[in-house]
């Protein structure tokens, strides 16, 4: 390209003003711009207020379905972390006679346990998968999921701490 101006290279249509730094300085903002506070950085200008019958509409409608103790939604969060932790932890307990002897195995064999127990782990995960991959698991761990999130909607009180005994003297 020739020496032509920079405007000529931008092409027809584009805005003439001057492009903003990219780069943020310290040198304080003008006196009339944005009323900057007593550190010296600029305040950004409110925002324009959304339409209020769109926004008192979305914020009931979120506060219903947060506080809704029968609402079946999942969130992807509780799809893909929640319930399937609630899976790992009742799938071991369903497999505790093949995690014992892996667990003894391992402790036996010392640093050799990679080679000695290959037939225990084997049969571990085979039982774990199993019910890692069963639909009717994961389903059953879902309702529980569910009953114990409309608990907690109900009454507040996180699952771990409903199950706590109170103590009886204080």
């Amino acid at each position: 390209m020739g020496g032509g101006s920079r405007d000529s290279r931008r092409g027809k249509g584009t805005c003439s003003a001057p492009r903003r730094a990219t780069r943020t300085t310290s040198v304080p903002p003008p006196s009339g711009s944005w009323g900057g506070g007593t550190c010296g950085l600029a305040q950004a200008p409110p925002l324009p207020a959304p339409c209020p019958g769109v926004a008192s509409r979305l914020r009931s409608s979120v506060a219903e379905m947060a506080l809704d103790p029968a609402d079946q939604h999942l969130r992807h969060v509780e799809k893909d972390v929640l319930i399937p932790k609630i899976m790992r932890e009742k799938a071991r307990e369903r497999c505790s006679e093949q995690v014992q002897d892996f667990t003894k195995c391992c402790k036996e064999s010392g640093m050799l346990m990679v080679v000695k127990c290959r037939k225990e782990n084997s049969a571990l995960k085979e039982c774990l998968t199993s019910y890692y991959t069963d639909p009717a698991f994961y389903e059953e761990c879902k309702m529980e999921y569910l009953k114990e999130r409309e608990e907690f909607r109900k009454t507040g009180i996180p699952t771990k701490k409903r199950l706590q005994k109170l103590p009886t003297s204080m």
